[in-house]
């Protein structure tokens, strides 16, 4: 799994260096508010969009797996408090072998 990983992450960077390559002279205008021009690299321009783009997605991935330790964290908490006050298996079966009162009342005739 570990090879694949490494070879789609190869396949990428070599597929955005060609881009690069290919693309590396293309420049930009991009016309911003009160007459400003800025002159950008295609290939800076696009790896910035994407980022840009891909940014939400990673916060809200964040916050989902922080949200789900923080539950499980809860109820991790939860079951060792219920483990602490229930009574273990051997404490019940002492108390139904012992000779004193019957735990379960027998019906009546």
């Amino acid at each position: 799994m570990r090879f694949l990983k490494v070879l789609f992450w190869l396949l990428l960077g070599g597929l955005v260096a060609a881009f690069v390559i290919y693309n590396g002279g293309e420049r930009v205008e991009i016309r911003l508010w009160g007459g400003l021009i800025a002159d950008f690299s295609l290939p800076l321009l696009l790896i910035l969009v994407f980022l840009l783009g891909l940014l939400p997605s990673l916060v809200a991935f964040q916050a989902l797996r922080w949200r789900s330790r923080q539950r499980l964290a809860g109820l991790e908490r939860a079951l060792a408090d219920l483990r602490a006050v229930a009574p273990s298996p051997e404490s019940a079966a002492d108390v139904s072998a012992s000779p004193g009162l019957p735990l379960l009342a027998e019906p009546r005739s």
